[in-house]
């Protein structure tokens, strides 16, 4: 039962826990808050037929010191574990529920990212933990206490005089029912909410990534106006959802003030028939005042809890996307790549390949060359095993990759994307990702293979040069070859090269790849490439088009035929004499 709870809100077992005890402390807490109330009333029972008749007695002065002193010692030491439990252990939840959620998004297939918005993974792991540390701190555990504190007072009262009783708690039931029909309204508010900021997000995210052609297409006015429009409906949906709701809680709260009114009438009318006495009725005014606090209090934990179910939502379906299975360790015997009638397609009835049946052997370099939109890349991802084949298997050694663990399998695996991805650090640490345990001399070593050395030492302050985000300060062509450097430094027995040198100038890119032909010995390398002079000194050259393999074979071989890597040979080369006349 605990764990369905815990796995609904999105709590870890010892979170749901503390969120129980904030729940038993704040119960004590209020409890040792009517025992003080309590004390007084006691007293006024004593000191008022003392008052007026002078029968009974009243308690001491030393002893009224001493009851006050530990009412309040035990008031204040309970206040301490309400407040240890309700906010620091709830803070604590949430930040291992952050780092929950990015371990599982570093676990998830590539499938899910293509799915979902960056902003609005972002937003879940920054804004809207943050929005449910408050939700778990201040609006769970208030409405749990306050409606056990309205059962639990309100049996006594029953109890104690039952038509008192049901005069001051029969508007409670009523309230409530005019406050849960707020939930449908409030969780679509929320809903569109959630939307309307994550679109503003989205903009804003747009705007900053895209400044500099924004700029230079003199589009600055156009994006303006879109980042205020998307401003306007985060506005105006908060607005809309306070003017819906403010009826249903401007109800409830006026049906809770008329249950004074209730206890006023029917303990008059009682008090007249001598059906009770005027402390019962003192007692219960009393009562009433303590009583319809923690209602209120309620109403608006209530509005609170129901905002945060989306966000809930939204938490549960990252912790419940399915992850790549496979437990298995490599333990590969040889790195032979085999692709076994593969498909695949990002999207239904869009296949990107179809029955792909190739080998790529171990001490070899295999080159995949055709078209854009062929499933060259898709080729790399699936080895990589960001995503799974729809359709076939891939071996490594002889061992299908879907058994075995992805984690473990990239470790064996050193990837150079056309998309490169640096980090605001030096560049020592930006290349020793490749091997985190690498030494600075090993850095270095790595860099100058892949031709970096030269470019890095006029920087201001060399290999501890800061390089901004995505490295915003360097250029494209020294981008990609600190990404080469890392791969140099991973040193894995699969090297996947997808347009490694594409934003190299002809003399580093010749340079690169005479440091790339040093590392393959005894390795599996492919290439992916549109320059033809990158792949013509491969093993075997593999080529796609529209996800199809349409022939394969050493390079003069398929040179010597009338091949389509022929004809793509031929019109490179005829481009490369094109001139401006």
């Amino acid at each position: 039962m605990l764990e369905k709870i815990s796995k609904y809100f999105t709590l870890s077992e010892k979170g749901l826990k503390d969120l129980l005890k904030a729940v038993g402390w704040g119960l004590l807490y209020y409890a040792s808050i009517m025992l003080s109330v309590s004390y007084i009333i006691y007293f006024l029972m004593c000191a008022i037929p003392y008052a007026i008749n002078g029968t009974g007695s009243i308690p001491s002065i030393p002893l009224l010191i001493i009851s006050a002193i530990v009412i309040l010692g035990l008031i204040g030491i309970l206040f301490y574990k309400k407040y240890y439990y309700d906010y620091i252990t709830t803070y604590t939840e949430s930040g291992e529920r952050r780092i929950r959620l990015a371990e599982k998004l570093r676990k998830l297939p590539l499938s899910y990212f293509g799915k979902k918005n960056l902003s609005d993974l972002t937003s879940a792991i920054m804004s809207d933990c943050t929005e449910l540390e408050h939700a778990f701190s201040h609006a769970y555990p208030g409405f749990l206490v306050a409606v056990l504190l309205i059962v639990i007072m309100g049996i006594g009262l029953i109890c104690y005089n039952w038509k008192m009783g049901i005069a001051l708690v029969w508007v409670v039931p009523v309230a409530y029912l005019v406050i849960f029909g707020l939930k449908f309204v409030q969780v679509k508010f929320a809903d569109k909410s959630l939307l309307a900021k994550r679109d503003l997000a989205s903009q804003l995210q747009e705007d900053l990534e895209n400044i500099r052609d924004i700029k230079s297409m003199n589009l600055e006015e156009k994006f303006y106006k879109k980042t205020e429009e998307k401003i306007d409906n985060v506005e105006k949906s908060a607005i809309k959802s306070e003017i819906t709701l403010a009826p249903f809680i401007f109800t409830a709260q006026s049906l809770v003030k008329f249950g004074i009114v209730s206890v006023i009438i029917v303990g008059s009318f009682l008090l007249v028939r001598n059906e009770i006495d005027l402390f019962t009725f003192i007692m219960y005014l009393v009562a009433a005042t303590r009583f319809y606090e923690p209602v209120i209090l309620s109403f608006e934990n209530i509005a609170e809890i129901y905002s945060s179910l989306p966000k809930i939502r939204r938490m549960r379906e990252i912790e419940e996307y399915p992850t790549l299975q496979g437990k298995e360790k490599p333990n590969f015997s040889s790195y032979d790549i085999e692709f076994k009638d593969v498909s695949f397609s990002y999207q239904k009835n869009e296949e990107v390949l179809s029955n792909i049946n190739v080998e790529i052997k171990q001490g070899e370099v295999t080159a995949f060359v055709g078209p854009s939109g062929s499933g060259k890349s898709t080729l790399t991802k699936l080895i990589a095993r960001f995503w799974d084949p729809n359709k076939g298997k891939i071996m490594i050694g002889g061992k299908d990759i879907s058994k075995i663990d992805s984690e473990k399998l990239l470790e064996n695996i050193s990837i150079v994307f056309q998309d490169v991805v640096l980090f605001n650090d030096t560049i020592l640490e930006n290349i020793r990702i490749g091997n985190r345990n690498a030494s600075d001399e090993e850095v270095i070593k790595a860099s100058k293979l892949a031709q970096c050395d030269s470019f890095i030492k006029e920087l201001p302050n060399g290999y501890n040069t800061v390089i901004g985000e995505n490295g915003s300060t360097l250029s494209g062509g020294e981008r990609q070859r600190i990404s080469i450097a890392r791969a140099i430094l991973k040193n894995a027995p699969i090297i996947l090269l997808d347009e490694a040198t594409a934003s190299l100038d002809a003399e580093n890119e010749t340079e690169v790849q005479e440091a790339i032909s040093k590392l393959v010995k005894n390795k599996t390398v492919l290439i992916i490439a549109h320059r033809m002079r990158t792949v013509t000194n491969a093993d075997k050259i593999i080529v796609l088009k529209d996800g199809k393999v349409q022939e394969e074979g050493k390079p003069e071989e398929l040179l010597n035929k009338n091949t389509m890597f022929k004809d793509m040979v031929q019109k490179q080369q005829e481009s490369l004499n094109w001139n401006l006349s």
